[in-house]
């Protein structure tokens, strides 16, 4: 369903809050055109009023309102309710029957047609055929069952639209102004944020927030990303620096290009995650689906064999109300609510806290995970490098030179490596030269021309691999240690080296624990040295690690470990697209702007890793809660169907459509609260 979001938009309203998409439901794996259904039920209710009035109920009671002709105006009111309150279940059925599907539609559509024809039936009967027995009719179960229907839908709307609604929040972010800059006259003026288009020039002042995404295009500040990153550090940000909408400024005063705006933007695509999420169907809703149809099967050959050994005891006029009262009552409308009401109150949860529900199979792998695989910078580490050393390896440069060349090739960058050497370049106050050409060396570095010469940043297994020598104690000491080290070439000569050092997150050995307690097998995967790596798993209790690896490495080894079990792989979204892909449950960690959406089931707003437990947790217990729902909704048809059809009629007892619809309304209310039960501790 396309939905172009306007993010500047006061209200921010989300899609399944607007009362257009308040109109479409997912049945079927097809979308159902719902209507207005306050203004269906209210209707429905009203013309409800003078059917309870004027018929009775189950046969047993007396009309309270009786007059010449009462059962024709009946029976018109009933026409008009029939059609009227039955339109959304006639198109939902349509679609399931067109992909020779009947579920959760076709049943409910089945009761009241039945209900319908036979009231239709009946009213004939007794008016114009006189001579013939009186026949019991169905209007009175007609209009409580369309009523109970609608309700249900309007409960589950409601719902689903509260559960939309808080993630506005996200949108909350921006600003509902911005100070767009005329860049002929430089005049500034204030305007609604609706009104700001790609291109445009605004001006950012100190302490406000970011109104668009962009570019910087005049002065520097430090932007403080935490509320779109997770990141609580402050950002330097300059000319040519891309920045966040909603990100927060700080004391500096900058001038930026638009580039996102509306839908292009990173709130409105962390936005349209959260709405695709809640439209999509999970296993289990395709599993609830499912028993519709086999209930809607069964439904049908119950009422048939009742109606066959009913005519022949009994007669006509025995076996078709309780056939009819058979296929009435077989509409377990809790079981539509089952699935879709958990999901949706879970992908809430989940989304107010910035972990973002892509896929919603991925709730239903969590079982079943028997390892997880995980990149180590940034998900287990800061990803915050600190330069410890630097030195030049030949005599034609000095260690500032060297240091110098590889901030100018990674001036471009915004890899966790990156920012730590042209931090160290700007503590130690040189000048950093303009590079060109620059581009990355897929799972090697970068490479980029800095006044006529071609420079490559590349690692220490790229060293061994071009057969340069260098002096492996030295540098195997600083892996040791924990550094990760860069090495300059030019011409196939080694220039200069880096290395810097990472700190593991405080999470991330509770991480590691909670993984192992639910008997999930922590793997860490990287591209750095063996020893780097070696010194973080040992830290935080990692026995396998596979390290010097390239994106389709990784890609590899989540397929080699699928064969022994189902993996989760946790990646910063970016190079580890390929493997995130790959793996059962796929989640993309960190990273802002370059999270890899399209490849990851799930994705952190946050850089914690906790937040990787708590989606365990949650996928857990909403998948318990589905499964509880299912039961409830599907549970009373195995009792209901069986005594309608009259098995207890020896002893007295045949099922009431009324009695059947009592019982689906109460599995309909249990579920839904089932469903607003689902909590998770510091999630919700």
């Amino acid at each position: 369903m396309d939905h172009q979001m306007d993010m500047g938009h006061d209200n921010h309203q989300m899609a399944m809050g607007d009362m257009d998409h308040q109109d479409m439901m997912m049945h079927g794996g097809h979308m159902m055109h719902m209507g207005n259904l306050k203004q269906k039920f209210w209707v429905s209710i009203i013309l409800t009023i003078p059917i309870l009035l004027m018929t009775s109920m189950m046969g047993m009671t007396k009309p309270l309102l009786v007059f010449p002709g009462s059962t024709w105006v009946v029976a018109l009111i009933g026409i008009i309710l029939f059609i009227y309150g039955g339109q959304p279940f006639f198109s939902g059925a349509k679609g399931e029957l067109q992909a020779k599907k009947p579920a959760m539609m076709t049943l409910i559509t089945m009761g009241i047609s039945v209900a319908f024809i036979y009231s239709i039936y009946a009213v004939v009967a007794n008016n114009l055929l006189a001579n013939q027995p009186h026949v019991m009719d169905f209007f009175w179960e007609l209009a409580t069952l369309i009523d109970i229907m609608l309700l249900g839908h309007w409960v589950e709307m409601n719902a689903i639209t509260s559960a939309g609604s808080a993630l506005n929040d996200l949108a909350k972010l921006l600003p509902s102004m911005a100070h767009k800059l005329d860049p002929q006259t430089g005049a500034v003026t204030d305007v609604a944020l609706t009104e700001i288009q790609n291109d445009d020039i605004v001006l950012v002042k100190a302490g406000e927030k970011i109104p668009a995404d962009g570019q910087v295009t005049k002065g520097e500040t430090a932007v403080n990303e935490a509320m779109v990153t997770g990141e609580a550090k402050q950002v330097p940000k300059a000319v040519n620096d891309k920045v966040v909408g909603g990100s927060v400024n700080g004391t500096g005063t900058f001038e930026m290009q638009v580039t996102g705006t509306g839908a292009n933007s990173f709130l409105a695509q962390v936005m349209q995650l959260v709405q695709s999420a809640q439209q999509e169907k999970s296993a289990q809703e395709n599993l609830a689906d499912k028993v519709a149809g086999w209930l809607f099967y069964a439904a049908l050959t119950v009422g048939i064999i009742a109606f066959v050994i009913w005519y022949v005891n009994s007669g006509l006029t025995t076996a078709l109300p309780i056939t009819v009262t058979v296929l009435i009552i077989a509409c377990p409308h809790a079981l539509g609510l089952a699935v879709p009401l958990v999901v949706a109150r879970s992908t809430s949860i989940a989304a107010k806290n910035g972990l973002l529900i892509r896929n919603r199979n991925a709730l239903e792998q969590v079982k079943d995970l028997r390892y997880a695989l995980m990149d180590k910078t940034g998900t287990l580490t800061e990803g915050n490098f600190i330069v410890h050393e630097y030195d030049s390896l030949t005599t034609d440069l000095t260690a500032a030179q060297a240091l110098a060349l590889f901030a100018g090739l990674e001036a471009s960058s915004s890899h966790p490596l990156a920012q730590g050497i042209l931090t160290a370049a700007q503590h130690e106050k040189i000048k950093i030269p303009a590079a060109t050409n620059v581009a990355q060396i897929t799972g090697v570095g970068l490479k980029g021309d800095i006044d006529g010469t071609a420079y490559e940043i590349v690692s220490m297994a790229q060293l061994e691999k071009l057969q340069l020598t260098y002096d492996q104690a030295k540098f195997q000491t600083l892996a040791s240690a924990g550094n990760s080290i860069s090495f300059l070439i030019a011409k196939q000569e080694l220039l200069g080296y880096v290395a810097q050092g990472d700190t593991v997150k405080p999470q991330a050995q509770q991480f590691i624990a909670a993984l192992k307690a639910q008997h999930i097998t922590p793997v860490m995967l990287t591209g750095d040295n063996l020893q780097t790596a070696q010194k973080v798993a040992t830290t935080l209790g990692i026995d396998q690690i596979h390290a010097k690896l390239l994106p389709q490495d990784k890609a590899k080894l989540v397929r080699q470990f699928q064969q022994k079990g189902k993996v989760l792989m946790i990646g910063d979204g970016i190079n580890d697209a390929p493997s995130l892909a790959q793996a059962d449950v796929g989640i993309a960690i960190g990273g802002g702007t370059d999270l890899a959406i399209e490849s990851a089931d799930v994705v952190l707003v946050k850089s914690n890793p906790n937040d990787v437990t708590a989606f365990l947790q949650l996928a857990k217990q909403t998948t318990r809660k589905m499964t509880e729902n299912l039961w409830w909704g599907a549970g009373y048809n195995i009792i209901a169907l069986p005594l309608a059809a009259g098995v207890l009629a020896p002893i007295g007892f045949i099922l009431s459509p009324m009695v059947g619809a009592l019982l689906m309304s109460m599995s309909t209310v249990i579920v839904a609260l089932n469903a607003l039960t689902l909590k998770l501790g510091r999630l919700d």
